[in-house]
């Protein structure tokens, strides 16, 4: 095994290593560089195929720009992508096409990311015509057979975006990214603009269809329960950086840091009139301007100390598949609540 999370003998098809994406900030009529936003600083992990990694945190930390500039949509920083052992990192736009077949993105918006002039065939067709897949009758063909693979008729191949539903339009998204035989889809919180009865008709529909093609999933979410149905490793992130990745059982069952603790204990629990034990957060998420030194998590933490001030945590795999970015979980526990430090 090598240093990056989540690294196994399974087939590795994303493997991101010391991500980094800095976006300058231009003031005065010179527009001068004054400082930089930190959105991705130094995030590792990797995918294998059937597998299904969610990034999931606040918004703004960063986990919507991890997903853009692994799809090369945004120009990382500093790190390396890895695509089926291929370092795609720095490749021209041209040896980059030959790369893009293998990685495709399914939107958060279902209508902004439909282009309205197009027939719904005509969008699910573009990829196959663009790479000269299919032509006349088979593209047709295939197209159809996409349709109804995602639960839409083939007759709606005719329609418009505007004539679908919010959930309709998500599954045209869909049957568009799967038209190429990906390996890698980047969902970029797919289900987060529609009804929750249509969010789990969607995410069932990714998970069979991951069944089906052994695809591997980039999930960004804000949702926990989405998460939870559907991840395999969940990965936190807080302000640029990933605190903790983990499998999914193990991160609900027994979160290790402690942001991802008040994140659990905020998410509201379906059983009418149960309660949790919450921990409420001092303060606002600090400026990904101006982050704070040592641990980003240090000035809203409840159990930091003077170490977290000023030393930054790697993120380390502290017990088997369980990896924390916390100088208060050093490898082998103990791992039981921190309440006791913050006594």
């Amino acid at each position: 095994m090598d240093g990056t999370p989540g690294a196994t003998a399974a087939e590795t098809v994303l493997r991101v290593k010391d991500l980094k994406k800095h976006f300058p900030v231009h003031r005065g009529v010179l527009s001068r560089v004054v400082g930089h936003v930190f959105a991705v600083d130094g995030v590792s992990f990797e995918i294998h195929r059937g597998e299904t990694l969610c990034l999931v945190g606040e918004s703004g930390c960063g986990k919507s720009t991890v997903a853009k500039t692994v799809m090369r949509l945004q120009e990382p920083t500093a790190g390396t992508v890895e695509l089926n052992g291929n370092d795609i990192t720095k490749l021209g736009q041209e040896e980059l096409r030959a790369h893009r077949r293998e990685m495709q993105i399914v939107f958060q918006d279902p209508y902004s990311s439909l282009n309205p002039r197009m027939s719904a065939g005509a969008i699910v067709g573009e990829p196959l015509t663009n790479y000269g897949l299919a032509h006349g009758a088979d593209l047709q063909a295939r197209i159809a057979k996409l349709f109804e693979r995602v639960g839409l008729r083939a007759d709606a191949m005719a329609k418009y975006p505007h004539e679908f539903s919010g959930g309709q339009r998500q599954r045209l998204g869909i049957a568009r990214a799967l038209a190429v035989n990906p390996r890698l889809i980047v969902a970029d919180e797919p289900v987060s603009a529609l009804d929750v009865s249509v969010q789990a008709q969607v995410l069932n529909l990714l998970i069979d269809l991951q069944e089906e093609f052994r695809l591997a999933y980039l999930f960004v979410s804000h949702d926990l329960a989405v998460v939870e149905h559907i991840g395999h490793r969940i990965a936190v992130m807080y302000l640029g950086r990933i605190v903790e990745l983990a499998d999914n059982a193990d991160l609900f069952g027994e979160p290790l840091h402690p942001y991802t603790e008040a994140l659990l204990a905020a998410a509201p629990l379906p059983e009418p009139g149960a309660k949790r034990e919450r921990l409420i957060l001092q303060g606002d998420v600090p400026s990904p301007m101006k982050p704070p030194p040592g641990c980003h998590f240090h000035t809203r933490c409840p159990y930091a100390e003077a170490r977290c001030k000023v030393e930054t945590p790697k993120l380390e795999e502290v017990k088997p598949a369980h990896w924390v970015a916390c100088h208060l979980r050093p490898r082998g526990g103990p791992f039981g609540p921190l309440k006791a430090r913050a006594a």
